[in-house]
């Protein structure tokens, strides 16, 4: 019994060598680099995007989604890891059960011996976690589980913005679309007009020929942007999990709703909301806790074991004689390893330093991001702005141009060359609505987002 309770006691003494974690200092700004400085709010999915049917499609991505599925299944990956790390704090019981039959002669027995025996024994064996390295690889394992668990995050994170400026994209270049066939049909009416009056011989051939380059230009343009639409709906549908189809449409481009203004927040709470420098710090944590274990193998280790069992020749007298068991303690420590466990410990401490790195490289990265993604709508704001003031100078100078030559005061190339500076400028005006929206999926993203999925189990 005294031999016992020593035990007890150098059980409960022992300590987990290696360094605790402590999150490194890094030193954010108070305000986003060209972000209001009283920028203090969060920013709410429900708040950038109103259209119903985007909605339904970021709810089909998250739940059906091939990404959404391969990250989840991870996470189970990680969860069941950390499960068989855990397991290793506990005893280890298992059973055995024998049975043989033989000859013995009498060079090895006083007399020949022929029979069987049955041997049934329970065995328990359990490491003493002396010096914390099993606490340690938990420690690592959990870490590691809640890493990748930060990791479907971000995946879901980044799916609702995939989704987003995908749908901002289809949308575009339905307006393209429109834009490209309203044209068509103008620069068809043209054509045909001066097909008619070449033929009664009051327009040159110059005109003719210019209206139909014109007109051939612009439709050409028409199954390029049906090609690309398809492809952006099979864009889509891979991000929904969906097999290749067409995608319901909701709002137009211009009739997407633009906030006012975006309340970024402080960056020091950036460190508490992005995903992916959440799941930094648990690599960082549980690279910590390795070198732990790393230094936890320079000390010896403590197995206690026990079994107990019988041996019969009869099985119904099993239990009732030939009762064994045996307690042993293994002590098991290095002496010369050629440097091997100081190298374990070396490159334990290698990958910590290269994981404290990334965490502060996801830091300032999530910071430029911000900063990128606010400037961004801002200015594509007033870019927007002198857009649509081109338009409707363009849109002016097509009705002018006309008033002109009905009038006889200028050639048809001026409406020619106005019609076309029309169509330029709707499309950039469409592609700069496009940019604004994308750049509040992208702001969204990497101020970490606030909209909340299904949790995984």
């Amino acid at each position: 019994m005294k031999r016992f309770a020593a035990l007890a006691l150098l059980v409960l003494a022992g300590c987990t060598v290696g360094p605790n974690y402590q999150r490194p200092t890094v030193t954010v700004p108070d305000h986003y680099y060209g972000a209001p400085e009283n920028a203090t709010a969060e920013v709410q999915w429900a708040d950038l995007f109103h259209d119903p049917v985007l909605k339904s499609l970021v709810d089909e991505a998250v739940n059906n989604g091939f990404d959404a599925r391969i990250a989840a299944t991870r996470v189970e990956q990680a969860r069941a890891r950390y499960g068989i790390a855990g397991s290793q704090r506990y005893p280890n019981v298992g059973y055995q059960g024998l049975y043989e039959y033989g000859h013995t002669s009498t060079f090895a027995t006083p007399s020949d011996t022929t029979g069987g025996i049955i041997i049934a024994n329970v065995d328990v064996g359990w490491e003493a976690d002396l010096w914390g390295r099993i606490r340690r690889l938990n420690e690592a394992a959990r870490a590691d589980y809640l890493a990748t668990e930060e990791a479907r995050r971000g995946v879901l994170l980044a799916l609702v913005a995939e989704v987003a400026t995908a749908y901002f994209d289809l949308r575009e270049l339905d307006a393209e679309l429109e834009i490209a066939k309203r044209t068509t049909g103008a620069l068809q009416s043209t054509a045909e007009l001066f097909r008619k009056r070449a033929e009664g011989g009051t327009a040159s051939g110059l005109d003719t020929s210019r209206a139909e380059a014109l007109l051939a230009t612009e439709s050409a343009l028409i199954p390029l942007i049906e090609r690309a639409i398809v492809a952006k709906e099979n864009q889509i549908n891979l991000l929904l999990g969906r097999m290749p189809g067409p995608i319901q449409r909701g709002l137009a481009l211009d009739q997407q709703p633009m906030p006012a203004a975006i309340p970024a927040g402080l960056p020091s709470a950036l460190l508490l909301r992005r995903p992916d420098i959440r799941e930094a710090e648990q690599q960082l944590i549980a690279a910590n806790a390795n070198i732990g274990v790393a230094q936890a193998a320079f000390y010896p280790t403590l197995s206690l074991t026990g079994l107990l069992g019988g041996q019969s020749p009869e099985l119904v007298s099993l239990l009732g004689s030939g009762h064994t068991w045996s307690i042993g303690a293994n002590l098991l420590g290095p002496i010369f390893n050629g440097g091997r466990l100081r190298s374990q410990r070396h490159l334990a401490v290698a990958q910590f330093d290269e994981a404290r790195v990334a965490y502060e490289r996801q830091i300032t990265a999530a910071l430029g991001e911000v900063s990128t993604d606010l400037v961004a709508t801002e200015k594509l704001a007033e870019a927007e702005t002198q857009r649509t003031r081109a338009v409707d100078s363009d849109r002016e100078a097509v009705r002018l141009a006309t008033l002109r030559y009905d009038s006889g005061f200028s050639a048809y190339f001026e409406v020619l060359d106005a019609q076309e500076q029309l169509f330029t400028a709707e499309t950039s005006a469409a592609q700069t609505r496009r940019d604004r929206l994308v750049a509040l999926a992208d702001l969204y993203r990497a101020l970490g987002g606030s909209w909340t999925p299904t949790p995984a189990p």
